[in-house]
């Protein structure tokens, strides 16, 4: 284990850890992370692990103060609300977001940012909805909402140019349309609202999207998409950094996307349930609400159709009493961040998966057959600085056959390893017990040393 390490450090010294963390990470992972004794965590991509000084601040919080419903107007509701404003500013502060140009909606999740901006947005016939072919399904599931509206929707890919960050060119998957005879007599503006979806990192193959591409597509759509007709009308951009945020939250104050979906446990492992819509003040106006509940409206009569709506954007969507608890957690968390720092975060984690990836790629069967396949990545590109802190990778067999990933996953929890693992082809097992207990003994002292993965 020792030669492992000696050999990262050797590559990565100044990378690694937490330099302005008053604890190195062998006294985080002993201290604060001490139930992970003789466990490697590898799917913080799935969930970040809390830190036991995280909540041990956090039960001080809850047991030493009094949170009333801040819809109420006494002293402990009072203290809720601006525990709630507090925490509204941090999140904008994370992504660097100006409160003079966005709000921070308080939601149940990043799914449920999501639903929110697509059963909220201003489609029609003339809308479009373009999306990355590399995204999440909460991000895909937008398509409904624009589907049933008349507007068109396609996926795309993005190629760049390797010597010019800012050429890229867009591949146009078939344009999907559903009740087109339905609104084929309805008038055509040319004012319509689109949609652009990207994730600022891709779940699967942690591959991290330019953000110029905001700009880009709001102010040169007709360019970018090479004279198509959906090239018309007014670009709106989301950025889904529910997994990129949690090592490289993007920079509002560089790229003003109109929309960015954060999940607070994939940034500090408590609280679950909670997740937050980042909208610019201007797109949230064109936002159309339907549904009305508790907290959002002014006045609203039972026998009669009259309802006042709230005018602030939190008010107006944030339907019900929001989870304040969690929400008064949230600080302890961001203080977490804040010790550590994003930047240390985002070199630690990154100084891991590389030097992972060169090792995966290293390994050979006896007869010269490469035992990993790594996806979003190749042997060229594997220190390629634009790829985050994610692996995803298949075993293979000496004959170039594919180890199942159920068997993989198995002999990962033999060897005290915790791996995410998605539905593959299904292969025959046969006498794969002694060599993969050897590949993951291998991965396991590389593991080993690796301490907390904050992402």
């Amino acid at each position: 284990m020792d030669s492992h390490k000696d050999s990262f450090l050797k590559d990565f010294k100044d990378l690694y850890g937490y330099p302005n963390s008053p604890n190195t990470i062998d006294e985080i992972r002993a201290t604060h992370f001490k139930r992970l004794d003789g466990l490697v965590y590898l799917d913080h991509a799935g969930a970040t692990l809390y830190s036991e000084l995280q909540m041990e601040a956090i039960f001080k919080d809850l047991s030493s103060n009094v949170y009333g419903n801040p819809h109420s107007q006494s002293d402990s509701s009072s203290a809720t609300s601006d525990i709630v404003r507090e925490a509204r500013q941090q999140v904008l502060d994370f992504c660097k977001a100006s409160p003079k140009e966005y709000s921070c909606i308080f939601t149940s999740g990043a799914t449920a940012a999501l639903k929110l901006v697509g059963e909220a947005f201003p489609w029609s016939h003339e809308s479009c909805y373009m999306y990355t072919i590399e995204n999440h399904n909460s991000v895909l599931g937008i398509r409904e909402y624009a589907l049933k509206q008349g507007a068109a929707a396609f996926a795309i890919d993005i190629e760049e140019d390797a010597h010019d960050s800012t050429s890229m060119r867009i591949l146009q998957h078939q344009v999907q349309r559903r009740n087109e005879a339905k609104f084929l007599q309805e008038e055509r503006t040319g004012n319509a609202y689109n949609l652009f979806a990207f994730p600022s990192e891709c779940n699967f193959s942690g591959s991290r999207f330019n953000l110029n591409l905001v700009k880009r597509m709001k102010e040169d759509s007709a360019r970018i998409l090479e004279g198509s007709p959906f090239c018309n009308g007014h670009w709106m951009v989301l950025i889904d950094a529910a997994k990129g945020g949690a090592t490289e939250p993007p920079d509002l104050s560089q790229y003003s996307a109109d929309f960015v979906v954060l999940s607070m446990y994939k940034l500090f492992g408590y609280p679950t349930g909670i997740g937050a819509l980042i909208v610019r003040n201007d797109a949230a106006k064109l936002l159309k609400k339907t549904y009305f509940s508790g907290g959002t409206v002014a006045a609203s009569i039972a026998d009669i159709d009259f309802v006042i709506r709230r005018k602030g954007i939190e008010e107006l969507f944030e339907d019900g009493t929001v989870s304040f608890l969690s929400i008064a957690s949230l600080s302890h968390g961001f203080k977490i961040l804040n010790s550590l720092t994003i930047s240390a975060i985002n070199q630690h984690t990154t100084s891991l998966a590389r030097y992972v990836r060169k090792v995966l790629l290293s390994l050979q069967h006896e007869n010269g057959i490469s035992v990993c396949k790594l996806y979003g990545t190749s042997a060229s590109k594997v220190l390629h600085h634009e790829l985050g802190p994610i692996i995803s990778f298949n075993l293979k067999r000496p004959d170039g056959s594919w180890y199942g990933y159920r068997e993989v996953e198995k002999l990962a929890s033999l060897s005290g390893i915790q791996l995410r693992v998605v539905f593959a082809t299904l292969v025959h097992v046969q006498n794969i017990l002694d060599y993969l207990t050897r590949i993951f003994s291998q991965i396991l002292r590389l593991a080993m040393f690796a301490g907390m993965i904050m992402t």
